[in-house]
This record gives C-alpha cells, sequence and structure tokens, in this order.
C-alpha cells in the first residue's frame, strides 16, 4: 500500500522482522543526512526537487519512521509520537493480557506528542475526557486530533480504476475487514448513505483463507436474498493489499476498496502546519544534543 502511494517519491520502505536491524542497513546503504542542518525548509524543497531528480541528496535518507516503536526501549528516537483511539482509549486500564494496553498510561511520559485519533467518532466531550487524562501523566505533552478522511474507492483487482464515494449511495454494502479499528470503519462507511451496511469483522492481521471466503459468500448470498438486490463488498486498502489474490474468489460480487488519508483536525489552536512546525522543533532541539 505505502509503495502504491509513495511511488516516484525519495522515500523508501524497509519490511523485515527486525525492523531496527532493517533501518540500520538502509542507512548504512543510502547514508544519511541531517534535517536539522539543512534547516526545515531547505529540507522540504530538497525533497521536493527530489521528485524530478534534481538532488544530489536523492538517495541520502533524512528522517527514519519506525512504526508502533515505542517499545523498542533500546532505540535512541529524536520524536516519541503516540496515537491514542479515540472510540476505545485505554480499554479496561488493564495491561495484555488482562486487557488491551501494552504499557501503563505512566509510560505516556516518554512521549513527545500525541496525536488523539478518530477524534470525529466521538463527542467533544469525549475528547476533552481523554486529553485531560493524557495531560494528568504530562501536563507539557503538545496534543493534536486526526481522521481518517475517505478519498475514493478502487476496485478490486483493477486498482486503476477510482469510483467516487458517492456511488455506493443507496447500495447495499457488506464490510469486511481485519484491522485494529473495525468500528470506525464501518461507521465512516454508514455515513456514505449506502441503503443499508453489514460486517464482517476477523481479527487484525487475519489472513483470509478459503474457508473465510465461503462465510463471505454465504453472508453476500443471503444479503441479496433478504434484500432482492445484489450487495457490494467494500474492504479497507490496507486488507486488500494484504491478500488480493484471495478477494477475487467473490466474483461475481464487486469488491471496491475503501481508501483514505489521515487529516489533522484543527484543535485549541492546533491545526496541521502547527503539527509540523512542533515536529520540526524537536527534530531541533534533538540535533543541538
Amino acid at each position: 500500500m505505502l509503495q502504491r502511494h509513495l511511488a516516484g517519491t525519495p522515500v523508501k520502505i524497509g519490511i523485515g522482522a527486525n525492523r531496527a536491524n532493517t533501518a540500520a542497513c538502509f542507512l548504512k546503504r543510502y547514508g544519511h543526512i541531517s534535517p536539522y542542518k539543512h534547516g526545515g525548509s531547505d529540507f522540504e524543497k530538497r525533497f521536493s526537487e527530489n521528485k524530478q531528480g534534481n538532488c544530489s541528496y536523492s538517495d541520502q535518507i533524512g528522517v527514519a519512521i519506525l512504526d508502533d516503536g515505542m517499545q523498542h526501549i533500546s532505540l535512541w528516537r529524536d520524536i516519541e509520537i503516540v496515537m491514542v483511539n479515540a472510540m476505545i482509549p485505554w480499554g479496561n486500564h488493564q495491561l495484555i493480557p488482562l486487557g488491551p494496553l501494552r504499557e501503563p498510561l505512566t509510560a505516556l511520559t516518554r512521549a513527545d506528542i500525541v496525536v488523539i485519533h478518530h477524534a470525529d467518532m466521538v463527542s467533544k466531550k469525549d475528547v476533552e475526557a481523554i486529553a485531560s487524562e493524557v495531560r494528568k501523566v504530562k501536563n507539557s505533552l503538545p496534543i493534536f486530533l486526526s481522521r481518517l478522511t475517505p478519498l475514493y474507492f478502487l476496485k478490486a483487482g483493477n486498482m486503476s480504476c477510482k469510483l467516487a464515494l458517492m456511488d455506493i449511495h443507496n447500495t447495499l454494502v457488506l464490510c469486511v475487514s481485519a484491522i485494529g479499528s473495525t468500528d470506525s470503519f464501518v461507521e465512516r462507511m454508514k455515513k456514505l448513505e449506502p441503503a443499508y451496511v453489514d460486517r464482517l469483522d476477523f481479527s487484525d492481521h487475519h489472513l483470509f483463507h478459503a474457508k473465510d471466503i465461503d462465510m463471505i459468500r454465504l453472508r453476500l448470498r443471503n444479503l441479496q436474498s433478504e434484500f432482492a438486490m445484489k450487495p457490494v463488498v467494500v474492504v479497507t486498502e490496507k486488507d486488500y493489499d494484504r491478500a488480493p489474490e484471495v478477494l477475487k474468489y467473490l466474483d461475481p460480487y464487486e469488491v471496491l476498496v475503501l481508501c483514505s488519508s489521515l487529516q489533522i483536525l484543527p484543535h485549541n489552536g492546533n491545526t496541521e502546519d502547527s503539527f509540523k512546525k512542533c515536529l520540526w522543533q524537536h527534530l531541533e532541539v534533538s540535533n543541538k544534543v
């Protein structure tokens, strides 16, 4: 998914079980530059020039981003960004295996920035309650809000074919997903106003097998019988890229892939621009140490 979205840019994507080792190999292979030493605006300009291949730094790495990296205690990091799911922020406040937390809330003292994600899916009161919990742990933490904004659909099997969001208006939809926050996906689909939305949720990172396809097909046939109209399957982009070939077996039912973009929401004076500024400030401080 990332390779498709970042094609034509200087971004490099490292994949491997040992993420730290993968990053080290990339840094050794391509070399690296300091974004602070080149200045924020100049650094952004250079990477913009990279798209046309006009910059001598096109192969050098300026920033390494480690996904899901808070538990990699031994790694030096310039910025620690913690995302909190507004729909299920702390679960039952218990650590695995008694609850969903990998660390207690006191671990937020190590964070530099907190982003409350899916903030548009809950009330302002709930958002403020989450922010209050964060400030109790570390009052100085900058807090930003974000949402996942639906952009368009792609046709499974023909990812060059884009469909407008309004194309599913008044259609019968079955949401199939194997992601961490299935509720947010389903609720966003409902906001697009299809005739009816049904759902089949699988565990996060689930790999679809033949028995899963049989289950999905059975649900589709039941929906078609109940509503007297042919349903459409909608999956997330992440789910599609995990198993594009398997989903072809849902023919003759159409499978659409929902493409979305992360958006920083204005909140208490914080905007997307101030988020970027906050990142550069932390890089500047870190590189002066």
